[in-house]
């Protein structure tokens, strides 16, 4: 098990979240879905039958904590692994001496926390000894374990996903930790109801900032007598500044520009300026933005209003011109643009179409009559002949097929009628309609 260093702090020095850790499934907040009476994950850990696994949420949220309340819990040797000061070399270490204890039939349970932060070799350290059974990994993670963990490792770990804690739980934990012991239960402090919503409200799930804003708050409370008093306008004080969840690396990076993405496309400009916001005050990089906007220009747009790729390009410029902050009414300009414009992604499936065709039938040679012929042996091996130069006809188009012979007819690019397309709809099927007329008369 966990020993406790004789040098360790005296309790009271430690901060709030530390002194406040659950020491029990009982005290753990959140995560009634793995942890209530009746569900796996509690029944695996009263039953010590706890398998390798992967705790995979955002920060404060309890992975670690939930980790060394299984320690005490388990009849295992617990040994605590951190991927950020950790490497292979200490990996080895351990794992030799997980193999000695299963030699005399002890368990090892080995906790990383941070796992995403070990490269594929460290990661492929672990493999062998989860396999042979001499160790129980649990490892934590705020990624997902999709991208940032080797498959091999991943396919022989149950992967739990913990969830933000809500606003009635954080709550709950800062009034515990008022009147707990452990906490501020042996000093009067009075914090008003308002004030515990601001800082649930101000953590967004997350316990750590949570009792870390409670504690300086109450350290920075106004003092009545003996007692301690912490109202709504310090707390204000204590939560000025957000500091916004964003990893330019990680999940939360492509949640966001899906979900910006996915507002414009349904013509939320409201919703789209927002993501916008979240992205660029969390420090994203202006002309990665306008790279996605370029794209959505096109694929959800194109041609039902062709200005809109136009409108993008110039808003790359004025980023590159400007940078952050000024350049961000320009991302706006744009976004709210292409909330609005008519819908079409007719260029986006006719080329995922071709695509297909291209990647899964044999290469077709092109046909003679397109291929050029620059030199005689060309020419005498018929290149070009039978080409007519559209310019050339009356209408302007000629009767000639310029796809290969197995691809006669096939259609990839199929207009809609919203807005500008519309034209390019009528225009298609007017030259359509004349090509199938004209080839009869051939």
């Amino acid at each position: 098990m966990e020993q406790q260093s004789m040098f360790a702090p005296p309790l009271l020095s430690q901060p709030l979240a530390s002194r406040m850790r659950p020491r029990t499934l009982e005290e753990f907040a959140g995560q009634s879905h793995l942890l209530a009476p009746g569900c796996v994950l509690r029944a695996m850990i009263e039953a010590d039958a706890v398998p390798s696994m992967i705790f995979w949420g955002p920060p404060g949220v309890g992975k670690t904590t939930l980790a060394r309340i299984i320690a005490h819990k388990t009849k295992a040797e617990f040994v605590d692994f951190s991927a950020v000061t950790s490497g292979t070399k200490e990996i080895r270490a351990v794992m030799k001496q997980a193999e000695e204890a299963r030699a005399f039939g002890g368990k090892t349970i080995l906790f990383v926390d941070e796992i995403h932060r070990f490269n594929k070799a460290q990661q492929d350290a672990f493999l062998p000894f989860v396999e042979k059974g001499s160790i129980t990994l649990i490892g934590a993670t705020t990624e997902n374990p999709s991208f940032e963990i080797n498959a091999a490792l991943l396919s022989r770990c149950k992967v739990f996903v913990l969830n933000a804690l809500t606003a009635e739980e954080i709550e709950g934990l800062c009034r515990r930790a008022v009147t707990d012991e452990r906490g501020f239960g042996m000093q009067k402090v009075e914090v008003a109801d308002e004030a515990y919503a601001m800082i649930a409200r101000f953590a967004n799930g997350d316990a750590r900032t949570a009792l870390g804003t409670l504690e300086m708050a109450v350290l920075n409370g106004r003092r009545e007598g003996d007692k301690t008093v912490v109202d709504t306008a310090l707390v204000e004080q204590c939560t000025q500044k957000k500091s916004l969840l964003y990893d330019k690396n990680g999940e939360e990076h492509y949640n966001l520009i899906s979900a910006l993405h996915k507002s414009m496309r349904n013509s939320d400009p409201d919703a789209a300026v927002y993501w916008l916001a979240r992205m660029l005050e969390a420090g994203e990089d202006p002309l990665y933005v306008a790279r996605r906007l370029i794209r959505f220009a096109t694929e959800d747009i194109g041609l039902a209003d062709s200005r809109a790729l136009d409108l993008c390009v110039a808003a790359y410029q004025a980023c590159h011109f400007l940078g952050m902050p000024e350049c961000n009414i320009h991302l706006a300009h744009a976004v709210i643009y292409l909330s609005l414009a008519p819908r079409s992604n007719a260029v986006y499936v006719a080329y995922e179409r071709a695509k297909r065709d291209a990647l899964s039938m044999l290469d077709e040679p092109v046909p003679l009559h397109l291929r050029n012929a620059p030199t005689k042996l060309m020419k005498e091996l018929d290149y070009g002949k039978g080409y007519v130069y559209a310019h050339d006809t009356a209408d302007g188009v000629a009767a000639m097929d310029c796809l290969p012979p197995s691809l006669a007819g096939k259609r990839y690019y199929e207009p809609t009628e919203r807005g500008n397309e519309a034209r390019a709809k009528q225009r298609l099927d007017a030259v359509l309609a004349w090509k199938q007329e004209h080839k009869k008369e051939k």
